[in-house]
């Protein structure tokens, strides 16, 4: 598995231990940014970790920001991401089991350090189920070309 992965000056310090996480598991990543804490404007750093993942370079991707509303809504845009915004560890096992979700979204502000870390492993670690909801995923695809 290869990790896109990347913030905006909210949510760095959880970037920088989720590739701690990733180093320790020996997940190979890619780290888009930023270098630091700096003010930057999240769409930035959204769309790369989003088309890495839609063009298959990367498998899956993380994104961090203050609340992670504003990178899941970027990362979203981009055709052939389900990004989703996870708080807690049941909605990352059913995101990736049930919606295929292939980016997650994060917010350093909502939640601890040690609840982001269980979320990230659970995230990571959980399969798609296939069957009934593939043909959901199907419906979503769907809606992406008719507004394209």
């Amino acid at each position: 598995m290869k990790v896109a992965i990347a913030c905006d000056h909210g949510g760095f310090q959880y970037k920088e231990k989720i590739v701690e996480l990733l180093t320790s598991q020996n997940i190979e990543y890619v780290d888009f940014g930023p270098e630091d804490e700096s003010s930057v404007d999240y769409p930035d750093y959204a769309k790369p970790v989003a088309e890495s993942v839609a063009s298959g370079e990367c498998d899956r991707g993380i994104l961090i920001c203050g609340t992670g509303i504003g990178m899941s809504i970027a990362a979203n845009k981009v055709p052939g991401i389900r990004c989703a915004l996870v708080h807690d560890v049941f909605t990352a096992q059913v995101t990736r089991e049930h919606n295929n979700s292939n980016v997650l979204a994060m917010g350093q502000r909502v939640i601890g350090e040690g609840l982001m870390l269980l979320i990230v492993k659970t995230w990571l670690n959980a399969e798609f189920e296939g069957g009934r909801h593939q043909r959901r995923i199907d419906k979503v695809a769907a809606l992406e070309s008719c507004n394209g």
